[in-house]
């Protein structure tokens, strides 16, 4: 064999190994790519989960942020006039659902709060009060709700919503906050102070997309 044909055979296998390592560089940056995108889009959400938790003191110590974001149950309720509404039915960046009754002395004290909190938002938040006295105490339901205005009537006196919310409430008042999507971001159990600072910067942050 001639040294041009030994030289040359010994070239080939140099210049696939060189051929192999660039593939495989290849590889390595397609994998590297992919692996940034997917991570900036699974990272909002988790932000977003963090951000909610670290405002959760105060008044809203007791909030349980949701880390997969139900959407609200399709349980039925009624308005003033008997007519069914669904927590689907109201649209806006921030849909808070109060579930109360005029027998639940923390129900009654935080009211007033809640009445404010939805004066200072309008357009932006829609609290939806859900009394859950029973069918025939419906006017003293509605009597109480009416002094605390701008907030409206709504009834279950079957208790459907505190059933159908997933984990069931664990008594009253239990409120759930929904983002505009309709996923549940969190709920507190028991009584709160709605308008204070700790709860306006939970909502504050919902409504700037956390």
């Amino acid at each position: 064999m001639s040294e041009v044909q030994t030289k040359a055979a010994g070239a080939k296998p140099r210049r696939d190994w060189i051929t192999y390592a660039l593939w495989g560089l290849s590889l390595v940056g397609v994998a590297a790519v992919l692996y940034v995108i997917v991570g900036a889009l699974g990272k909002p959400k988790t932000e977003a989960a963090t951000d909610l938790k670290s405002l959760a003191h105060g008044e809203m110590a007791k909030l349980v942020v949701a880390s997969d974001g139900k959407p609200a149950p399709d349980a039925a309720f009624v308005d003033g006039q008997g007519r069914a509404v669904h927590v689907s039915d109201f649209k806006a960046p921030v849909v808070i659902v109060n579930l109360w009754a005029t027998w639940c002395a923390p129900c009654r004290q935080e009211m007033p709060a809640l009445a404010k909190l939805q004066a200072a938002y309008p357009g932006k938040v829609i609290i939806v009060p859900v009394a859950e006295d029973k069918a025939e105490d419906k006017a003293k339901a509605q009597d109480f709700i009416g002094q605390y205005a701008p907030l409206p009537f709504y009834q279950d006196p079957k208790l459907g919503m505190s059933f159908a919310l997933n984990p069931p409430a664990e008594g009253l008042p239990t409120t759930v906050i929904y983002d505009k999507t309709g996923r549940e971001r969190a709920r507190l159990s028991g009584g709160a102070d709605w308008n204070s600072p700790d709860a306006r910067a939970i909502v504050e942050a919902l409504l700037k997309g956390g």
